[in-house]
């Protein structure tokens, strides 16, 4: 094995790159060496998105022992714009791969039962239940697999023992980001 030590690596062609081995080498990096980037990355690493989070920005009424999805309608962000805000109310990701999905909602007054449900291509993936005492808040969450083209999710409410109830304010949530290297 041969050694080359130098403190800069130029490219000699105009281009501005220096390539290391070739197609099907491996580069080897010791343990304990540290790399440093203060430039841009890329082809390694990967990244969390698409992701979303949003938030009901106000109360929406439900009725009484029925399924409906709740309208999460301000985004605190959306990396790719793949949730819809103000019409389907659902994330749609157009990159396959699995994804971290989570939902919350909150009651405001007292119920019988409370069910949260995330729901994915209008099948319950996960749901969360229990009594509905006055501020109980149910969050679900779930690994979910996305084919990258048509496939969606939804959150929905339920609510037993109550006439149109109001969901709570900003305590009603969903989002979920692309998990790496899964």
């Amino acid at each position: 094995m041969s050694t080359l030590e130098v403190n800069k690596l130029a490219p000699l062609a105009d281009n501005g790159t220096v390539t290391l081995g070739d197609s099907g080498d491996t580069i080897t990096i010791p343990s304990g060496v540290t790399i440093t980037n203060n430039g841009t990355q890329t082809g390694f690493g990967g990244s969390n998105t698409p992701a979303f989070h949003a938030y009901r920005s106000d109360s929406q009424s439900v009725s009484d022992s029925t399924w409906t999805k709740m309208q999460v309608n301000v985004e605190l962000y959306d990396s790719d714009g793949m949730y819809d805000n103000s019409t389907n109310y659902r994330f749609t990701p157009t990159t396959a791969g699995k994804y971290f999905i989570y939902g919350s909602t909150r009651s405001t007054v007292s119920l019988v039962a409370h069910y949260t449900a995330i729901r994915k291509n209008g099948s319950e993936v996960v749901v969360s239940h229990g009594d509905g005492s006055v501020g109980s808040t149910f969050n679900c969450q779930s690994t979910i697999d996305f084919n990258g083209s048509s496939d969606y999710v939804e959150l929905f409410v339920y609510y037993q023992g109550a006439s149109n109830s109001n969901q709570g304010l900003s305590a009603t949530f969903f989002g979920g980001y692309k998990i790496i290297g899964a």
